[in-house]
Formats: C-alpha cells, structure tokens, sequence
C-alpha cells in the first residue's frame, strides 16, 4: 500500500535509513554485549549463579512486553517521538547500569533498557515502511535494517569480550550511551517532525496495559520456568495472571471502538502467515546461537573472545544473505524466496549437528554454519518484508509491534522447550560422560531446529503473492496499473 505523506529527497532517505540501521544496531548489540560480562558482573554485584541470569531475564521479558505497545504508539503519538523516547530510555537505562552498586538496581537498569527497545525495533520498522515505496524500494531498506540487527548480535560478543577484559563489566553499559546519544541527535535532525494525530483515533489505554502486561508475565513463565521450576509459586502465580490479563485485553478489545490490534489486520493473511513464521524462525534460527555459545565455550573450550571470533563467518554470511534477500524478493517472490532459503537453513542444521562432537575441529563446522546462516539472512529479511505488504501507513506500526513481538515469545518458547530437549540425558553424569551427552544433547536439539525450519518453510507456502504481482479487480483484465505517485 502506498504512502499518502510526503516522500523526503533520496539523500535524505539514505541518511534516514543509516539511522534507522544504526538504531538497530544499537538495540541488538545489547542482546549479547551482556552475555559475556555476566561472571564478572556477579562477581562485583554479588549475583548467584542462580540469579545471574536475571540480569538477561530482565531485559527479555520488559522488551517482549511491551513491543505491541510501543508498536501501537508509533502509529497513534507519532514514530520520531517514539523513536527519540525509546532511544532516551535506552541511553538512561545504560547510565543507570552502568552505576549500579546493588543487583536490584542492574535489574530495573536492564527493564528500563528493555523498554526503550520495545519502542525502538517497531517505529524504526515502521519508518521504514512508511518512508519507502512499497516494493524493490522498501525490500532493499529492510535488508540494510536486518542485517545491521543481525551483525549487531555478534558485534556485541565481541565487543562485550574486549570492554570487559579492558575496562571492567560498567563498560557494557556505557558504551551504549554516546551511541544512543548520536542516534538521538540524528533523529530530530534527520526524520521528519509527526503530524497531529488523526482524528477520531484513541490510543486503547486499558487494551495496551491489559496486552503489555499480559504478554509480560506469559514471557516470564516462559524464560523463567525452568529455572524456578514450573510448578513453583512465582511461575504458577504469573501464569495465571498472564491468563487473566490477556483474557480481559481481549474483552476490552472486543468493545472498543479503536482497538488496539485492527480486526483487518487479524484477517491479513500475509501479515497472520508473517506472525507465525516470525514465530517459529526465533524458536529455531533464534536458538541456534545459545547451543553454538555453549559448545564452543563449555565443549571446546573457548574464551568470550574466542568465541566472538567463531561467529564472525556465520556473521558475514547473515549479514551477505540479509543484503541479498531484498534483490531476492522483487524478481523471484516471496514465497519462492523463503520457502528456498528455509531449505538451506534446514539443511545448514542437519549439517552442524552431524558435525558436532566432543573432540571436533571448527573447519568441519564450517558448511553447516554457511548454510544455516545464509537461511538465516534472507529469511529473517523476507518475513519482515510480508509483515508490511498491503498494511497501510497508519497502522505499520502496530504491525511491526505484533511481528516483533511474535520474535519475542517465540524465542522464549523454543529455547526453553529445546534446552529440555538438550538437557534430557545430562542428569547425574560427570566427567567425560557428561561433555559426551551434552553434545549428544546439543545435536539433538539443533536437529530439532531443523525439523521446525523444515516446517516454517512450509507454512511460507500460504503466503499470498504479493499485490503489485495481482490483478486489480476494477480493471480490465490483463490490465496492471502503474504505482500511485506518494
């Protein structure tokens, strides 16, 4: 669908999309730049090794619940200020991790951190959409935003390793606040100001509260069920909260009268199909990462450093096969595209769970991670070119909110499911015979994942083509007209 607002020079586009990129960058990077600094970090805060993972947890769960949210705000209070704001949360929630002398403070550091993504990734998606045509155009914009994200995932092991060794675990903070800073300058120079909210739209107050906080609790569950176990108090008490909430948010949607998911775009099916494939590609490609981060840590033996150095090549191949998919999509179509590299990184998993051993050498890895990275790439781009194809520009928002927050609960629910499936032959083992099933139980899980690959490559088969490549009904047949002038 076309855009009915102005269209900002080429020039200006290209910078506004280095910013959107940037933006990011910045917000993946922080995923794992953490992740490397968290025995330091229990070591000068005082975590168990029980609560350390808190430090993650925290971040995770605030993000996936309220990505909806900050999606629907970008619509309705206008993506610039949302943008800015999710960018000043960010940058504030580093300061304040940064300085934390306590846990219980890292924690609300790292929920502050969270929510200023939950309202980063969706309005840069949505600016996307909203500042190129529909098309070849936009294809190419989202590739450059994927790949960035994807290459931010490594950037920060790397990173993390090398700020840590060097300056201590505050610096994973930090680092983050002079590139938020720049990000938000750019903004208020580079994106266009918001018009006035149109007429007659409400934000669903009660809608967006009842989801945020629903979806909230449902991720908890998720991450922290086996940890706590999941039939301990805290687990049983916020599943059915997580019930309640939800329910009732979708009571209040029923009677408002501008609720905050559309019911059209419920009945989308590309955007449904784009849901569920977002769904399952972090619940499979999402957990990839977790299992390799362990084997070559725990298995092979390599150092945080070592182990960004590991996944420079599937990086490049990601960041190559993201690049790729928005040439790819425009002549070949979408469902061609993903259903072909959905069976590339189905095969890239077989591979790397064949070549998976307690005394095997990287080189033998090698096939399997090209192959699972480059399905990785162009998938990843083409699900978040179907979730915007046909979405008007007033609701691309919250379309880029619901997609997102699919990712979100998807990479909870596969990556606690397949952890159990990893961990089911461990139990009382020691010594040699516990490296042994833990890579026995490593191969199995990421067969798994190929198994669910091999699935969402056919549920991209219900895709419809896109609208460009369909006749118009009112025209004559055999009769295509050219794109609306923006």
């Amino acid at each position: 669908m076309q855009s009915s607002e102005p269209t900002p020079p080429p020039g200006r586009r290209t910078a506004i999309l280095a910013l959107l990129a940037f933006a990011m960058l910045i917000v993946s990077l922080d995923q794992y730049i953490v992740v490397v600094a968290l025995p330091a970090i229990g070591r000068g805060l005082g975590y168990s090794t029980q609560t350390l993972q808190a430090v993650i947890s925290a971040y995770a769960v605030t993000s996936a619940g309220f990505l909806l949210l900050g999606g629907r705000a970008s619509d309705l209070l206008g993506r610039r200020r949302v943008l800015a704001t999710g960018l000043a949360l960010y940058a504030s929630g580093s300061v304040l991790g940064g300085l934390a002398p306590t846990p219980a403070v890292l924690l609300v550091a790292r929920a502050v951190q969270g929510l200023g993504g939950a309202l980063v990734f969706p309005s840069t998606l949505a600016l996307i959409n909203t500042t190129f045509r529909e098309g070849p155009e936009r294809n190419r914009a989202v590739a450059v935003w994927g790949g960035t994200g994807a290459a931010g995932l490594v950037v920060g092991v790397l990173l993390g390793g090398v700020l840590t060794q060097a300056l201590g675990w505050e610096a994973v903070f930090f680092v983050n606040v002079p590139l938020a800073g720049l990000a938000l300058l750019l903004t208020f120079a580079l994106v266009p100001a918001d018009g006035r909210r149109a007429a007659g739209r409400r934000f669903d107050l009660p809608g967006a509260l009842t989801a945020a906080l629903g979806i909230t609790l449902l991720i908890f569950v998720l991450v922290q069920g086996p940890n706590l176990g999941w039939a301990s108090a805290g687990v049983l008490s916020s599943a059915a909260g997580a019930v309640i909430c939800l329910t009732a948010c979708v009571v209040i949607e029923r009677r408002s009268r501008d609720p905050l998911v559309p019911p059209r775009l419920l009945a989308s099916r590309n955007l449904a199909t784009a849901v569920a494939m977002a769904f399952l590609f972090w619940a499979t490609f999402g957990s990839v990462l977790y299992f390799l981060t362990l084997y070559f840590q725990d298995v092979r033996g390599y150092d945080a450093l070592g182990t960004g150095i590991a996944f420079l090549i599937p990086t490049a191949v990601v960041v190559a096969g993201s690049t790729f998919a928005g040439r790819a999509v425009t002549p070949w179509g979408l469902r061609p595209t993903l259903a072909l590299s959905l069976a590339v990184g189905a095969t890239g998993a077989v591979a790397l769970a064949v070549t998976m051993s307690p005394d095997g050498n990287y080189t033998t890895l090698i096939p399997g991670l090209i192959l699972i990275s480059l399905g990785d790439g162009i998938s990843f781009t083409a699900i978040f070119i179907a979730a915007g194809i046909g979405v008007a520009d007033r609701e691309q928002g919250v379309a880029s909110g619901i997609t997102s927050t699919s990712t979100s609960i998807g990479a909870a629910v596969g990556l606690a499911l397949l952890v159990l499936v990893a961990d089911a032959g461990t139990a009382g083992l020691t010594g040699d015979s516990l490296q042994v099933a833990t890579v026995d139980g490593f191969r199995t899980a990421v067969l798994v994942i190929a198994a669910g690959i091999a699935v969402t490559a056919v549920l991209s088969l219900s895709l419809r083509p896109e609208p460009r490549m369909r006749l118009q009904p009112s025209c004559p047949r055999g009769f295509v007209p050219p794109p609306k002038d923006r």
